[in-house]
């Protein structure tokens, strides 16, 4: 579907030179003298990698819609990412070039996540904004120690190590935000 230039938002997937890219950042600018632009920063759905685009405004550029399927992390092998749709139990196979390196460090089995397709393919994912995973192991808390005093590094069943509280021991159940990284509260 063919748009402006002046339409782009964030969010949106542009086709741009037979790659498929998503809008993370835009800026129209109109400057005194010459024709006004719009500045984006696109990230390739394939690679990740992060571009700088300048369109003029009265370009036109190819949007194109995605599908989104909801679908549960089955298990990883030297073949892929394996993912269920749990309503048609119809499973996908996803790169690691797809997936993301971030994958590793926040799912475990059964978390839902968001996969888009492009006529049939898979081109991206989208992990939950946080995650629930089990403290294996971290250094004893301090006695009377305040949520907010001090900080300890706790190691998660994924092998993620993020910094919480001291009053959060190995068993806990903690939520992480998968954006950051970080411990968000205890469950």
């Amino acid at each position: 579907m063919k748009m402006n230039a002046t339409s782009i938002r964030v969010g949106q997937i542009l086709e741009v030179e037979g790659d498929l890219f998503r809008v993370y950042w835009t800026h129209h600018v109109t400057p005194g003298k010459g024709n006004a632009v719009m500045q984006t920063k696109l990230k390739k759905l394939k690679t990740g990698s992060i571009i700088d685009k300048r369109f003029r405004s009265d370009e036109r550029v190819e949007k194109v819609i995605l599908d989104e399927k909801r679908m549960e992390w089955l298990y990883k092998d030297n073949t892929g990412y394996h993912f269920m749709d749990s309503e048609t139990y119809e499973q996908v196979t996803l790169s690691s070039e797809v997936t993301g390196e971030d994958i590793d460090r926040f799912l475990i089995e059964g978390t839902k996540v968001d996969i888009s397709f492009y006529e049939g393919s898979p081109v991206s994912i989208t992990l939950p904004t946080t995650v629930n995973l089990t403290v294996t192991e971290t250094q004893p808390g301090i006695k009377r120690a305040t949520a907010s005093s001090s900080l300890k590094p706790a190691t998660l069943q994924t092998g993620l190590i993020v910094q919480v509280p001291q009053f959060v021991n190995a068993g806990d159940t903690v939520k992480v935000n998968t954006d950051t990284g970080e411990y968000v509260e205890r469950v």
